[in-house]
């Protein structure tokens, strides 16, 4: 009998598997393709709101725990897939400059936001009042690990690459049963394809669509992340990821036109150059409305449970949260109460 059954293997599914590994616990992880959200994500990993000039919920001991587990995975798989790099929030006039500088004097945003004005400027980057520095900034190339991490999971013989029938699923008090599987225990990891889950399709997970560019420009000489109301990431080869827009109510993770022209406005207003558009991606994130993600147990059966709700965040939430649901189930260490799915409990 296996320990777990974890359905889903983006960015939640392969954190909890992580934690499985380090625990010795036995597990069969199911791709049920539900979304491509963790595929097409920006990857950015920033401990700053900057629309709000606030931290991130728990940033601090997301950060740590995230790094630990890149390094890991990094080391586990060979290959590099977490990139320390800067991101420049880029100033409009001299009352941004004066907000970053009242932001930085709070102490919880102090370790995060550089005191001194960039002034460097970029070709093809007209940036008249500067940047703000982000620090303990970076990306992880999300597309890069699932990739390298399903193949580790095929080669441990611990991948099944299928849709996962929820109405075939059999519960009994002290293990789960899936066709020819049996477990002590069941996580739903599916994001956005949480709504095809009859357990858990009560819970407010909103989604919204994120559409993101790969661009190539060959005029534009850029090192660091830079923020304005879009972000742009270096990739190499004059190759630059650029996003995100932010859709409510369309549910499905195909491109549109709506998003494509809405992103080549915003690259017109940041970039002075030529770029052409070399892919155009698009997927739904898990979302939540209170900006919670939703880790817990089924209410009726104490061995199915949930990993989801991530957000625009999934990679500095991930390995906290899988950790969290793990000490949880196997410890009983209580959830955080914004958290935990018992904050919408069904009267």
């Amino acid at each position: 009998m296996l320990d777990y059954i974890i359905v889903g293997s983006g960015l939640a599914g392969i954190a909890f598997a992580e934690v499985l590994s380090q625990h010795q616990k036995s597990y069969m992880v199911f791709e049920n393709h539900s979304q491509n959200s963790s595929v097409v994500a920006g990857g950015l990993y920033n401990p700053v709101i900057l629309k709000r000039f606030s931290q991130v919920w728990n940033a601090n001991h997301q950060l740590i725990l995230a790094d630990d587990f890149y390094k890991r995975i990094e080391k586990k798989l060979a290959v590099s897939v977490d990139f320390k790099l800067p991101i420049y929030r880029k100033f409009f006039s001299v009352e941004e400059q004066n907000n970053w500088f009242a932001a930085s004097d709070k102490p919880n945003l102090s370790p995060f936001l550089s005191t001194t004005i960039i002034q460097k400027q970029f070709v093809s980057i007209e940036a008249p009042f500067g940047y703000g520095e982000v620090l303990h900034t970076g990306y992880v190339d999300t597309n890069t690990l699932i990739e390298k991490y399903h193949s580790y999971l095929k080669n441990q013989g611990s991948f099944i690459e299928e849709e996962f029938k929820h109405s075939q699923l059999q519960v009994s008090e002290d293990y789960v049963v899936y066709e020819n599987l049996k477990a002590k225990h069941i996580v739903f990891a599916e994001g956005f394809g949480m709504h095809a889950n009859p357990f858990f399709r009560h819970l407010p997970l909103d989604g919204t669509k994120g559409e993101l560019f790969i661009i190539k420009a060959p005029d534009l000489d850029l090192d660091v992340i830079v923020n304005t109301s879009i972000f742009i990431l270096p990739l190499g080869n004059h190759l630059f990821k650029v996003g995100a827009t932010y859709n409510w109510d369309d549910k499905t993770p195909t491109p549109t036109e709506e998003g494509k022209q809405e992103l080549i406005c915003r690259i017109k207003e940041l970039l002075m150059c030529e770029f052409e558009i070399v892919e155009h991606l698009a997927g739904v994130r898990p979302t939540v409305k209170d900006r919670r993600p939703l880790l817990g147990t089924h209410s009726k059966y104490n061995n199915i449970h949930i990993l989801n709700g991530l957000g625009t965040r999934g990679v500095m939430l991930a390995p906290a949260m899988a950790l969290d649901l793990y000490n949880y189930i196997e410890n009983n260490k209580p959830l955080d109460k914004g958290v935990d799915i018992k904050r919408y409990a069904i009267s």
